[in-house]
């Protein structure tokens, strides 16, 4: 795992928000019913033997480490800003025996070629960037992908966002009324999208075949399935 500090690194949100401890990330996530969500996008990818691919957000592993069982031929690149999720991520894959390629680095500065991954993925992070950075992330995402590679990304919906929108809802509140909450402290909130400004989204980076695959219901409310081709 590279232990290099992304260039101009910057505030984020961690993948368990901002006062749960990541050692309950885990146990948290599969409470919730995130188990079967993140097989079903591992479904969707359809990765093969040989192939690249990078995750953004790659929070504990969990996502990729499912892949590898799956095609134990390619090449699993995790990409997060977060360290402590790394360190994590990194002895979760030893214990597994998976070779994971764990890198610090933000969505909205791929470190990786033109043209170099058959698959991006992204599980339950895209609600993390600000705007500005989502529609940066997605034009990363065109641009290392192959001509032939896709983007599979599952996200809640901003249109039934259950416990996310919850947490979303607080933290905007706790601004308005000048608590120490999120972006008032000087972090990132949650920035829920519908699953139709997505679409739109990706089609502005230059994707083609936007499809929203499927929606599943959990308690982090309607979690949507997109997926986009280069």
């Amino acid at each position: 795992m590279s232990e290099t500090a992304p260039a101009g690194e910057r505030p984020f949100l961690p993948a368990t928000g901002h006062g749960m401890p990541t050692s309950f990330y885990d146990a948290y996530a599969r409470l919730l019913g995130a188990r079967p969500l993140h097989w079903q996008l591992v479904a969707q990818a359809g990765v093969a033997p040989g192939q690249t691919v990078l995750e953004v957000g790659v929070g504990t592993g969990e996502v990729l480490l499912l892949a590898a069982r799956v095609a134990p031929g390619a090449t699993f690149v995790g990409l997060d800003p977060d360290p402590s999720v790394l360190e994590l991520a990194a002895r979760k894959a030893e214990r597994q025996g998976a070779t994971l390629h764990l890198e610090r680095g933000y969505a909205d500065a791929l470190p990786r070629p033109d043209g170099s991954v058959d698959r991006v993925l992204s599980s339950f992070m895209f609600h993390h960037l600000p705007p500005d950075e989502q529609h940066a992330m997605l034009a990363e995402a065109h641009r290392v992908l192959r001509p032939g590679g896709s983007l599979h990304l599952a996200d809640p919906d901003a249109a039934d966002p259950g416990i996310v929108g919850r947490v979303a809802r607080r933290h905007r509140g706790g601004h308005e009324h000048g608590h120490d909450h999120g972006a008032g402290a000087g972090h990132p909130e949650p920035h829920l999208v519908d699953a139709d400004r997505v679409a739109t989204m990706l089609r502005d980076a230059g994707f083609t075949g936007v499809d929203a695959v499927a929606r599943r219901t959990r308690a982090v409310g309607r979690v949507v399935f997109h997926r986009a081709e280069r």
